[in-house]
């Protein structure tokens, strides 16, 4: 989910530094080994009255979408109970405690920048195999998403909630003001295909530009949409191999380029100036994964509503996304089982998207109505937004993600902002990143 946002809707990046230590994670295998796989649910009175606890963070849509109520509804026997963490970064490090030391919840959400961990030969014996779970089939999900959760070995520890399909979310009224077109097709065709095609339209954008406005909101932005467009990112092989990775070689320096030109606003993604900076009218596109309408109504307010549009990214790529995973030694995990299942079924994909926006990752969820054929009424009745994003979403390329790559996208992020706020040169910055990383991920 990076850097850890506040809530889903204001994420992605998803990363704070992790502490796990080699007794942390010896206790973490012993407890996943340990776990018989039935969690005590093996030959249960299946009408018995029971609670299932479930573990996420941010807002999942399923309370919103009144799910919840839905499958309470037609299980009498069952209630639910959701434990919800504003911070993921704060969900994650609780729930690494509670994998070693109990108290862990029947579900448990676990975020796309952790799910390498979770997969993990240390890790991965704590959740029960998916793929195996009645109703469940590995051809529902996007190919991707389904393998980002499967071990080496073959299990499959979590089912995909939502993918971050991106696009870019632009002001109309300000690109009309700097003479640049509008219409969604023809703002697309200004970076189709090439991310330094957007950084030019930037330079085009800025020359023209009503007083007190910028291009973008935050050349961070640029970068992880740049790095997250890439089949090879911060990991090769297994390996840690940012320093020759083509995609981070590209977006740092795009990313420069942006901030030299004067294009980008230099505000921190999710902190309260970048979220009054909406409403302020000071930036004219962000890059946008499917999540980021939550936020661009949010912040922008009823004064926003029908200036903004989306047009598709100059690349697809992925930028968030989460599963939910089942302990292998809950007290309920059939029931368990079978609540994910359920939970990640088109037909509640679809609600949750038309909900909160949040993009299915089951595939069967795109033909349905309301997702593919969804326009988002705040950002404007001609923005094809459920097209473009379920477009994108089935347009991403698989890439390896690596134990760490939150952890990386939070550094370089915090490395981009030594230039765009501390006014570091290029060349300091990406020294004092790599220093960073190199001291503290392994």
């Amino acid at each position: 989910m990076r850097t850890a946002p506040p809530t889903r809707a204001a994420r992605p990046a998803r990363a704070v530094l992790l502490a796990t230590t080699a007794l942390t994670v010896t206790a973490l295998l012993a407890t996943g080994c340990s776990s018989s796989g039935s969690g005590g649910s093996a030959g249960a009175d299946p009408n018995a009255k029971i609670t299932l606890t479930v573990g996420d963070f941010g807002t999942f849509g399923y309370k919103e979408a009144g799910l919840f109520d839905a499958y309470t509804a037609a299980h009498p026997n069952i209630t639910i109970k959701e434990n919800t963490t504003t911070q993921e970064a704060d969900y994650w490090t609780a729930l690494q405690t509670h994998l070693s030391g109990g108290g862990l919840d029947d579900v448990q959400a676990l975020e796309v920048g952790r799910i390498a961990l979770a997969t993990s030969d240390a890790l991965s014996g704590s959740f029960a195999d998916l793929a195996k779970a009645p109703g469940v089939s590995k051809g529902d999900y996007l190919p991707w998403k389904w393998q980002q959760a499967t071990t080496a070995d073959g299990r499959t520890i979590g089912l995909g909630t939502d993918v971050g399909p991106m696009a870019v979310c632009y002001r109309q009224d300000l690109f009309q003001a700097a003479g640049l077109p509008s219409d969604p097709a023809a703002v697309g065709a200004l970076w189709a295909g090439d991310w330094s095609k957007y950084v030019q339209a930037a330079r085009d954008f800025q020359a023209r530009a009503p007083k007190g406005t910028y291009f973008m909101d935050s050349a961070t932005g640029l970068f992880n949409a740049v790095v997250s467009s890439s089949t090879q990112q911060y990991y090769r092989g297994g390996a840690l191999d940012y320093k020759n990775s083509p995609s981070v070689k590209s977006a740092w320096e795009l990313a420069m380029q942006a901030d030299a030109a004067g294009s980008s606003e230099g505000l921190k993604e999710f902190d309260t100036p970048w979220q009054t900076a909406f409403s302020q009218s000071t930036f004219a596109t962000t890059i946008c994964p499917s999540w980021q309408q939550a936020n661009i109504e949010k912040f922008s307010g009823p004064s926003g509503a029908g200036k903004w549009n989306v047009a598709q990214a100059p690349a697809a790529g992925n930028w968030g996304g989460s599963f939910l995973a089942v302990p292998s030694s809950g007290a309920h995990v059939a029931a368990a089982e079978a609540l994910v299942a359920w939970l990640t079924a088109p037909e509640q994909q679809a609600k949750v998207f038309q909900k909160v926006g949040n993009i299915p990752s089951n595939q069967g969820a795109y033909s349905l109505p309301g997702v593919a054929d969804f326009k988002n009424p705040y950002i404007g009745p001609n923005a094809a937004t459920g097209q473009i994003f379920s477009t994108a979403a089935k347009a991403i390329q698989p890439a390896e993600t690596g134990p760490h790559a939150g952890d990386l996208q939070n550094d370089f992020s915090n490395g981009i902002l030594l230039v765009e706020q501390n006014h570091r040169s290029a060349t300091d910055a990406w020294n004092a990143t790599v220093q960073q990383i190199d001291s503290s991920v392994q």
